[in-house]
This record gives structure tokens, sequence and C-alpha cells, in this order.
């Protein structure tokens, strides 16, 4: 496949060094310093655009490949907000959107075992709960999108949490949580590259469920997989999409 690289950071490198050892060829590669370059025209070389830009503009990138009739893979998050109104325009369009907070198989596998957690301990309202995040500093968001996708499991099942709020260590402000309320606590560390914790605790035990990246190789792999898996589809997918769960 031709593939075009939006957003040429720390993990656009990543996600070509598997993209060509897996015998694709980059023919765009997209940063800060040249956005010119990123034209329907050029775009329109490629068989399939990644995009691991920014918040503020995976948006316009997302916009331009249905442009350019280009399927794109996004794995930039702190967009969500316009996840509606995106896929609308891409199902209006017939065009082909993959998008994932998370594209570690790993972490797929985690998303599916903490709803199946959650579920089970809903029975036992004696337990709190609240996931923490560990990040790099450079992360821009907070919380993150991995963190927001696991809060969504659990209250997808566990009746007595109605929404997640977050807050940010360090931030400074004062910070309380409704009974109701599931707790996302963001942390900022140099050099991490990820690590995500539920935890369940009573009076007598706690129960610890996380994930931890050694690095980006896991994150960068899975999206060129989704690349690979978005040949010959249209339409709008979610990542859970690719992979079967069922036990």
């Amino acid at each position: 496949m031709k593939i075009a690289i939006l957003g040429y950071g720390k993990m656009g490198r990543i996600i070509e060094q598997f993209a060509t050892e897996r015998g694709h060829e980059i023919v765009l590669k997209i940063n800060i310093d040249n956005t010119e370059d990123l034209t329907i025209t050029n775009l329109g070389k490629a068989d399939v655009a990644i995009d691991f830009s920014t918040p503020d503009s995976a948006l316009s990138n997302i916009e331009l490949c249905f442009d350019a009739g280009v399927p794109v893979v996004v794995g930039t998050t702190g967009w969500y907000g316009h996840l509606q109104t995106v896929k609308n325009k891409c199902e209006q369009g017939n065009n082909t959107l993959l998008y994932a907070s998370n594209f570690s198989v790993g972490v797929n596998v985690f998303f599916f075992v903490n709803k199946v957690l959650a579920k089970i301990m809903n029975r036992y309202p004696q337990y709190e709960v609240q996931v923490e995040e560990i990040h790099h500093t450079q992360k821009l968001d907070s919380p993150s999108g991995t963190a927001m996708t696991i809060s969504e499991g659990i209250l997808s099942e566990l009746d007595r949490k109605n929404e997640w709020v977050n807050e940010l260590i360090g931030s400074g402000e004062e910070f309380i949580v409704k009974p109701d309320q599931l707790l996302i606590e963001s942390h900022r560390i140099e050099d991490v590259p990820g690590t995500h914790t539920v935890i369940y605790s009573s009076e007598v035990d706690d129960i610890e469920f996380k994930h931890k990246a050694h690095n980006r190789a896991g994150f960068a792999l899975g999206a060129v997989l989704a690349a690979e898996w978005l040949e010959d589809k249209t339409g709008f997918y979610n990542i859970t999409d690719m992979f079967d769960f069922s036990v």
C-alpha cells in the first residue's frame, strides 16, 4: 500500500518503520514544517492516510482525506466531541475512516476484559472504583483517549456510576468527586509511554487491573494493521471492529 503519514513526529517515525518493514511505501509525510504539502493532490497519491497529529489539526486532516477520497486511520485523540458530525460526513460522502483511542492489541484486550470485570463488580457495591492514567509530559489532552474508553466501558456496566470526571494531578485545582462520578486521575511524568490502571477498593481489599506500555511500538504496529484492514472497505469504523474477542 501507499501510505500518507499525517503527523510525522515520534509516532509517525515508528509507523514508517513498521509500514516499510511490512512492504508498504510512504508517499507523504506531514509535520509542522511542511503543512503546505498537505493537499488533495498529494493525498491522492496514497491508498490510505494515518493521522497521529494534534487535536487541533485532526478534524481538518480528516475532512481533507474525505475530499481526496482517501481512507484514513485516526489515532489522534481529543476531537471526540465532534465524533457524530465526522461519522455523518463519512457515511454521507461514502468515505472510509477508522478511529481508536489506542491501537495496541494488548490495550484492546484490556478494554474487553475491563467491561467484563465491571459487569462482575456491579454486583458488589461495597467497592469504589477509579481509573488512573500516567503519560509523558508531551501528552496534550487530559484525560487520555484510552482512559476515556476504559471509563466508558465501566460506565456501561456499573449502575452506581453515571459519568466520569477528570483530575489532572499537579494542576492545583481542588477536586471533589460525587458518589455517582467515576474519577479519572491523570498524571504526567517524563518519558512514560502510557500506563492505565482500574482500581476497585473496599475496606477489606483492593483489586487492580493494569496495562503498562513499554514503548510506542504497539500503538504504531496496530495503526499499520488497521490501515491494512481498511483495504477495500467503506464506512465508519472503530478499532473494535477489527477484533473478535468472543469467548
